[in-house]
């Protein structure tokens, strides 16, 4: 499996814009730029984008191990937060906190601890984040 991102940037670092996009067109040059990136301007950035896809990977990975254990959730909400700090060398993500609000009738707080942690360890995304400390707080509904 092979899915596909683009970028077209335009300009300088400071005063440059650009646009990203998703093969499936989801996202059909969606705009980003410094002031997106490293302040409060509008449009996008790559860490909000690696966010969703970390939440979207881990909430579909923790259905998968619900369902090993017979469990089907009602609702699983994740919010990935990316860290970008200074490091030496440059810019690194340093940190992804993972806040997961699931309601899973049947589950016991255990159950649902242990499946969240497994899925942390098993999504795809989080692997990518090799290097960077990875947090979650659970709470079952």
């Amino acid at each position: 499996m092979v899915r596909k991102g683009s970028a077209v940037w335009n300009g300088g670092i400071m005063d440059g814009k650009g646009t990203v996009s998703t093969e499936t067109k989801t996202l059909n040059e969606a705009p980003y730029s410094f002031t997106s990136r490293f302040e409060e301007g509008q449009g996008t950035n790559p860490e909000e984008l690696l966010g969703a896809a970390h939440a979207g990977c881990f909430s579909m990975a923790l259905s998968g191990v619900l369902g090993g254990h017979n469990l089907t959730a009602d609702k699983i909400e994740t919010t990935a937060a990316v860290t970008v700090e200074k490091v030496e060398g440059g810019f690194a993500i340093t940190k992804v906190h993972l806040t997961l609000n699931a309601t899973i009738p049947g589950a016991t707080d255990e159950q649902f601890q242990a499946a969240a942690a497994d899925a942390k360890a098993g999504c795809p995304v989080s692997k990518l984040f090799a290097g960077a400390e990875i947090t979650l707080d659970a709470t079952l509904n």
